[in-house]
């Protein structure tokens, strides 16, 4: 079944809240042993909220579209009463005494939340390696990785763990572990979703959103969780998307993009190939594909982890011992409870970050990297708004490789960071982006594309989805 299809049998009384809770619950007991996707599985919470919302269903309430179907939320996102650590030995113990905005809407709506998922360490990295509680595993080949910074999110509905999880995107961190997972994921448009209650990487940059089997599954959660909020002064949609369910989605005239330089090197053969012939699908469906070059490509990873590292260094701050979170034992003094304890309790990668971020700011390196970082995105930016003068939507690859060996690259942050050479613009400029699966390398893995659109164009965006899932029926 297809979320919406749980939902519509839990709704008609062909099985209980509580029995689908169950069946996510036996079965990340049964397989997450092996992949490593949940932190926490809160069965017993879970099983109580699944009795409220079939008193809510009983009582013919009128609910949204996914009452009652299990979800899982990556480990950024502050739960009342329930352990949020970022993956990092950081935040080990510490339990929000508030819900993010997207969580109590996921309440209001009926759903069920089962568990907490694994990711890279505060949502830095990019292969769900670098956190504390071990690397996930990618469902389709337990070498290799599961992507990231939600890896775990990908891995637990790639598995069939759960019909739908949320994960986060600061600079590909939903589109990438879906494309090596072979599932679908949407990253909305910056400010759709509120960023209240999601643990902070990159503030400008970070933005929640949505995995799934399928488009339409991705949309509605998505419905659920958009919209203005007043906690969050970034969130000005002024109401959540409503997406049209037309049965038949038409493509023709639909004037998609192709960046021409992303297909020239750095690329392997099979993700190559098999989004060319993505491409060749929308073609033969009536869209009108047309090549270009993609402007500031090679500016585009430079100013992100310029900008994102910089956010980091200040974000991850007030990580000092202090107020709540890790604390060094060993420090007798209070510079040292500060040192001591972020040396201690932030992982490599993270302190990597940090120090780059501090340099970036420093005085007399402000104006050389910062400033010029921020002047760049100004320029991608405005290179993408006359993109959308010309076309409807760009169609690019997610990552130019497939899942890679655990362990392949953890210790090459270069060749890492360069993963993240055709998400990181979409953030840059705050774009909305929708994953899709589009068949296999020749290593048997999964290889994803991506549809950009411009800011709030998260319909015209799932009705190419759908489109091309119809497509490949």
């Amino acid at each position: 079944m297809t979320a919406l299809e749980l939902s519509m049998a839990l709704k008609s009384k062909e099985m209980s809240v509580t029995e689908a809770v169950l069946a996510c619950v036996e079965r990340i007991r049964e397989a997450d042993s092996e992949l490593n996707s949940f932190i926490n599985v809160c069965a017993d919470s879970a099983l109580e909220q699944a009795a409220r919302v079939q008193k809510r269903i009983d009582g013919g309430e009128a609910l949204s579209p996914l009452a009652g179907v299990p979800v899982a939320l990556k480990d950024n996102i502050s739960t009342r009463g329930v352990e949020t650590t970022c993956a990092s030995k950081m935040l080990g113990g510490y339990v929000p005494v508030y819900n993010a905005t997207v969580v109590d809407r996921l309440e209001a709506a009926g759903m069920v939340i089962v568990g907490k998922l694994n990711m890279d360490e505060f949502a830095m990295g990019g292969s769900s390696e670098t956190s504390y509680f071990g690397a996930v595993k990618n469902p389709l080949d337990k070498s290799r990785v599961a992507g990231g910074s939600s890896g775990g999110s990908a891995a637990a509905v790639a598995a069939g763990l759960v019909p739908l999880a949320l994960g986060s995107d600061t600079g590909g961190s939903i589109r990438q572990p879906c494309s090596f997972c072979g599932v679908t994921g949407i990253k909305p448009t910056y400010g759709a979703v509120s960023r209240y209650g999601l643990i902070a990487y990159a503030s400008s940059l970070d933005q929640i959103g949505t995995l799934g089997n399928h488009a339409d599954d991705c949309a509605a959660l998505l419905s659920v969780i958009s919209g203005k909020a007043h906690e969050d002064g970034t969130c000005i949609l002024p109401k959540p998307f409503e997406f049209e369910n037309n049965n038949a989605e038409n493509l023709s005239g639909v004037k998609i993009g192709l960046p021409r330089n992303y297909f020239e090197k750095g690329i392997d053969v099979g993700v190559k190939t098999a989004v060319l012939e993505a491409a060749k699908r929308f073609e033969k469906a009536g869209a009108c594909i047309e090549e270009f070059e993609m402007p500031f490509m090679d500016y585009a990873v430079e100013a992100y982890y310029i900008i994102a590292c910089a956010e980091a260094s200040s974000n991850l701050s007030r990580y000092d011992g202090i107020k709540y979170g890790y604390r060094s034992e060993k420090a007798e003094t209070l510079s040292e409870v500060y040192r001591m304890s972020r040396s201690e309790g932030f992982g490599l990668e993270v302190k990597r970050r940090i120090m780059l971020g501090s340099f970036v700011l420093s005085s007399g390196y402000y104006d050389a990297y910062y400033k010029k970082a921020l002047q760049t995105r100004a320029l991608i930016k405005c290179a993408y708004d006359e993109l959308f003068q010309k076309y409807d939507m760009l169609l690019s690859p997610v990552a130019p490789t497939t899942a890679y060996k655990i362990g392949e690259n953890i210790n090459d942050p270069l060749k890492m960071y360069m993963g993240d050479i055709y998400t990181v613009s979409v953030n840059l400029a705050g774009l909305p982006a929708v994953s899709l699966p589009c068949g296999r390398a020749e290593n048997n893995m999964p290889v994803g594309f991506q549809l950009i659109g411009e800011a709030f164009s998260e319909n015209k965006l799932i009705h190419a989805a759908r489109g091309y899932e119809q497509l490949n029926c």
